[in-house]
């Protein structure tokens, strides 16, 4: 049940970032998010030390911006993370512009 009601809530957030109107986002905000709260989770997931490798590896689970978006709330709801919406955006903007180049 409270995995349920997690997943709900991130869908939830993850569609309040997707239709919030366009935050000026902080890519440099970003990057020092992205060195608090996310590089040292996936350097241990990638077992090489590497937290951008997950990034750029090539059966990566993003593959367009709201994917990236959906997994960037997904992280912040289900590890606690404390990100407001506007330091998602951030962090959004960050691994767009250094990894993925969506447009």
């Amino acid at each position: 049940m409270l995995k349920k009601t997690i997943i709900s809530t991130s869908f939830i957030l993850a569609s309040i970032v997707i239709a919030s109107p366009v935050f000026s986002a902080d890519v440099n905000n970003g990057k020092t998010l992205h060195q608090a709260k996310c590089y040292q989770c996936h350097a241990q997931k990638s077992g090489l030390g590497n937290g951008d490798i997950i990034y750029t590896r090539a059966d990566r689970k993003v593959q367009d911006l709201a994917r990236l978006k959906f997994m960037v709330s997904m992280c912040n709801t289900e590890l606690r993370l404390d990100l407001f919406p506007e330091d998602e955006a951030d962090l959004v903007a960050y691994l767009n512009q250094q990894f993925y180049k969506f447009k």
